[in-house]
């Protein structure tokens, strides 16, 4: 801990080779940007992560953008893991936990719980939850083991309910993809109080760190993620929609409460000759492109992500493979997606927009010309997103993009 003795067998006296392991990740997260704060770094120092995973390399799980996986449904879908150092890293900064606090963590896996222990030290308390009984044995295990469990209580419970029995709380921090946030969290969190959260919004997943302002969340930054999808009642998974099934090739787009799509006029465009239209907007080779695309789902009103495996690519179907997608605009019969090709530059590549259809270059044409827009009025802005309860009228919600969900009115807006 910051402030007290670590409560943990293990650390300190770990091999060399196991915190040498630790150290290596601490200044990978620094270069990343993931760990900015001294606690933070002190943190990540100190947890031995591999004894999570020990079916897992001990080395691999020290990497900074490792993900283990710790269970899969019967479909081979992941429900369960212990996140990339770099995303764990990443929330803990976005929640801003003080010594003393109390926190609820949705989503448990046991890595993350201690860290959160770390932060609240000796006087504080974490609640790490999950709906999955293997999943809190493992956790109860590790932190049994790191001796964590004198600060942390474990629950095995459904998270859209949160656990009112140890509530209030100043933080909360949700480990798993939520499409909605339930009453509850709101409810169990104290006024002033930070939730990070991975909202799905639209298709597109963000850490969100909100502030409560009474009965509204207003957001206070956010972050590119990707998570396992929450399960039990607040399960709202992305559907997907084939336009291309052979195998190593597929080609799908993930509706997320986006209107059904001509699916069979869709695969045919597919096949036909594709329209390029280029914007003149370039970006940097490691520029983010998640405020552009956050842009574009506030701006078009049908946009899925298309999804590709890399044999598509290959194949020549489309220019951009992506498992997670990128968006995409349809108009009936007709698609176009974002994507980039090099420049002069070695270092900048331009955005543009690839089309397929009877209507290609109307439909790329729009997709480019939001992408000047958001590089004229919106690049060096971000986006404001802020939660109200299901029932606000649109005259008490800010203007701008608005996604409604079973508990809540998602509002995405732009200066």
């Amino acid at each position: 801990m910051n402030d007290t003795p670590a409560p943990m067998s293990e650390t300190d006296n770990a091999p060399a080779s196991e915190q040498q392991l630790r150290d290596a990740m601490v200044e990978r997260l620094i270069e990343l940007g993931a760990a900015r704060s001294a606690r933070v770094v002190a943190a990540f120092r100190s947890v031995p992560r591999h004894l999570a995973t020990p079916e897992v390399d001990m080395a691999k799980t020290y990497e900074a953008e490792f993900a283990a996986v710790t269970k899969t449904d019967p479909t081979g879908v992941n429900i369960s893991s212990v996140s990339a150092p770099r995303i764990q890293a990443m929330q803990i900064e976005q929640a801003d936990i003080q010594p003393g606090m109390s926190v609820l963590e949705i989503g448990s896996g046991g890595v993350n719980a201690a860290y959160l222990a770390e932060m609240v030290g000796g006087r504080g308390h974490v609640v790490t939850m999950d709906i999955d009984h293997d999943v809190t044995r493992r956790a109860e295990d590790f932190l049994k083991t790191t001796g964590y469990d004198r600060i942390v209580t474990v629950i095995t419970a459904d998270g859209e309910h949160g656990v009112p029995g140890h509530a209030p709380y100043d933080r909360i921090v949700v480990t798993v993809q939520a499409a909605d946030i339930p009453p509850a969290w709101v409810h169990q969190l104290k006024e002033g109080g930070r939730l990070v959260v991975p909202l799905r919004m639209r298709g597109m997943t963000r850490t969100v760190a909100f502030i409560r302002d009474r009965e509204r969340l207003i957001s206070d930054g956010f972050e590119l993620c990707g998570f396992v999808p929450m399960q039990g009642v607040g399960e709202n998974r992305v559907r997907l929609v084939l336009l291309h099934d052979v195998e190593g090739e597929e080609i799908a787009l993930r509706l997320d409460g986006l209107p059904e799509p001509d699916a069979e006029a869709l695969r045919v465009a597919l096949g036909m000759h594709r329209v390029e239209v280029w914007s003149g907007v370039t970006v940097a080779g490691d520029e983010s492109t998640e405020h552009l695309d956050l842009w574009l789902t506030t701006a078009l009103d049908n946009l899925p992500l298309m999804a590709a495996k890399i044999g598509a690519r290959k194949r020549g179907l489309v220019a951009s493979a992506s498992p997670i997608g990128v968006p995409t605009l349809v108009d009936g019969d007709s698609f176009a997606y974002r994507t980039a090709r090099p420049t002069d530059d070695p270092d900048r590549y331009e955005l543009g927009a690839i089309s397929h259809g009877p209507q290609a270059r109307k439909v790329a044409d729009r997709l480019a010309e939001e992408i000047q827009v958001w590089h004229s009025d919106h690049r060096t802005q971000r986006a404001h997103i802020e939660v109200h309860p299901a029932g606000t009228p649109d005259d008490r919600l800010p203007a701008g993009r608005l996604v409604d969900r079973p508990h809540t009115r998602v509002t995405i807006t732009w200066s």
